[in-house]
C-alpha cells in the first residue's frame, strides 16, 4: 500500500469531548441519532456565521457580500444567509424559486449561468431579478420577453475576461467559453441594447473558483477593475453595478495552506475604492459560495463491513460518490486527492484503510490510504470540508439506493 499522506490542517481542529466527534457543539452521534439514519450531512450555522464575520472585517463597509446558492441549495442554509449577507446568486429558476421562497429581495437576486430558457428569462422578467446575460443572443431574447410583458427587464452583462485568474482550480476567463461575452464584443452588444426594454445596471465578471493564492486574487481583482473602467469608457455608458465574482478557495487536500483573508484585506478596499472614486455610487458585489459554507459541512457514514484485501484494509460505507462526488475525485479534480476525514469515536489505535461506498464501481472511493482510529462494523465516519457541492451536487439516483438526509444544527 502507497504511503499515508500527510495530515489534513483541518484535523487539527476539529471538536472531540470524551472520546466523540462534535460539530456545531453537538455530539455528531446524538445528531445521527435524532435523524435515525446514515448517510448524513451535517451544516453547522456557527461556522457559516463565523465565515461572514471574518469576510466582513476584511471588506470595506461599501463592498457587498452575496450568496451562490449552487454551493449549498438547503432551504434552511439559504434562509439563515439572508441573515448575513446582502443578496444571493442563482443559476436557474428552481434556484430562484427557491431564494424567493425563503423570503429574499429579488432586487437583490442575479441570475447567472448560459442557456436560459424563453421560461427561465420570464420568469426573473415578471419577478425583478436581475438577469446575468451570457450572449448578443440572450440578449436580444431577454428584451423581446420584456417587451411581451411590458416590463422592464433588469440585466447586467456578464464579461468574458482576456485575463485569467492565475492557480485557480477552475479557470473561467482568459479562453474561449460558454460563460459571458468576450471582453472584446461587449461594446458591439451593447450598442444594440434596447434601452426602454433593458435597465442595463452594470458588469458581472469572474476569472475562476477555487484559489488559494492571496496575490493571484489580488492581481485578479486589480485586472477586474481596470477592464471594467475601459468598458466603462469604451462604451459612454454609465454603471451602477458590478459583480467581482468571488474564486476564493478551500484547502481540500493535505498540505494545501488555507487563504488568508488578511492577505486579502488591501485589495477588497483597493478594489472597491479604485471603482466608488470612478464611478460614483457603483455597487460593488463579491459572490462567493463555497468559502462560505464549504467548511461548515460534514458527512457521515456508517460503517457495514470491513475486509482485508491483498495486503490492503477496506472499509466500506453506506455513504458513497451517490451522495458526494467531489469526495470521490470524480468532480473536477485531474488528480484524485483525499477530503480530510475522521472517524466519529477515538480508539487508542489506528489503521491505514481505505474508505469505499457501496456502489458497484470501483470509482466509488472516499479516502484512500488514511491513518484513522479504529473502524468497526457500525462506527462513524465523517468527511469534512463538505458543506458545498456536496448532495446536490451528486447523482443521488445512480444505482436507486435511498438518498441521504441533511441537517442544521
Amino acid at each position: 500500500m502507497a504511503s499515508a499522506p500527510r495530515r489534513h490542517a483541518a484535523l487539527d481542529s476539529v471538536d472531540y469531548r470524551d472520546g466523540v466527534l462534535h460539530w456545531g457543539g453537538v455530539s455528531v452521534e446524538e445528531i445521527v441519532a435524532e435523524a435515525g439514519q446514515t448517510p448524513l450531512y451535517i451544516y453547522s450555522r456557527a461556522m457559516i456565521d463565523q465565515r461572514i464575520a471574518e469576510l466582513r472585517n476584511a471588506m470595506p463597509p461599501e463592498m457587498s457580500l452575496h450568496y451562490a446558492i449552487k454551493a449549498n441549495p438547503m432551504p434552511d442554509v439559504v434562509r439563515h444567509m439572508l441573515k448575513g449577507v446582502d443578496g444571493l446568486d442563482v443559476a436557474s429558476v428552481g434556484e430562484l424559486q427557491l431564494a424567493l421562497a425563503q423570503g429574499a429581495d429579488p432586487a437583490h437576486i442575479s441570475f447567472a449561468g448560459p442557456g436560459k430558457s424563453d421560461s427561465e428569462l420570464a420568469y426573473a422578467v415578471e419577478h425583478g431579478a436581475t438577469v446575468s446575460v451570457e450572449s448578443e443572443r440572450e440578449l436580444a431574447r431577454l428584451s423581446a420577453i420584456a417587451v411581451r410583458q411590458r416590463r422592464r427587464a433588469m440585466a447586467v452583462i456578464r464579461v468574458n475576461p482576456s485575463f485569467e485568474l492565475k492557480s485557480s482550480g477552475m479557470k473561467m476567463g482568459g479562453l474561449p467559453s460558454q460563460f459571458g461575452i468576450d471582453a472584446e464584443r461587449v461594446g458591439s452588444a451593447l450598442a444594440q441594447l434596447d434601452e426602454h426594454a433593458i435597465h442595463f445596471r452594470g458588469f458581472h465578471i469572474y476569472a475562476g473558483s477555487q484559489n488559494l493564492r492571496a496575490e493571484s486574487l489580488a492581481e485578479s481583482l486589480a485586472s477586474t477593475v481596470d477592464l471594467v473602467l475601459q468598458l466603462v469608457q469604451d462604451s459612454g455608458r454609465s454603471i451602477e453595478y458590478v459583480n467581482l465574482g468571488g474564486g476564493l478557495g478551500l484547502p481540500y487536500a493535505a498540505g494545501e495552506k488555507p487563504l488568508a483573508l488578511a492577505d486579502l484585506e488591501a485589495a477588497f478596499h483597493q478594489t472597491t475604492a479604485r471603482l466608488q472614486k470612478a464611478l460614483d455610487g457603483v455597487a460593488v458585489v463579491l459572490e462567493l459560495g463555497r468559502f462560505l459554507v464549504g467548511e461548515s459541512g460534514i458527512y457521515v457514514m456508517r460503517v457495514l463491513d470491513t475486509k482485508e484485501s491483498r495486503g490492503e484494509r477496506f472499509v466500506v460505507t453506506d455513504g458513497g460518490l451517490h451522495h458526494h462526488l467531489a469526495a470521490s475525485g470524480n468532480f473536477g479534480q485531474v488528480i484524485r486527492r483525499n477530503y480530510p476525514i475522521a472517524a466519529v469515536r477515538q480508539a487508542a489505535e489506528q489503521r491505514e484503510v481505505n474508505v469505499v461506498g457501496r456502489l458497484c464501481t470501483p470509482l466509488d472511493v472516499i479516502a484512500s490510504a488514511v491513518n484513522l482510529d479504529q473502524l468497526d462494523v457500525g462506527s462513524l465516519v465523517a468527511v469534512l470540508l463538505s458543506g458545498a457541492y456536496g448532495r446536490s451536487a451528486s447523482p443521488a439516483g445512480f444505482l436507486s439506493h435511498p438518498p441521504c438526509l441533511e441537517t442544521f444544527v
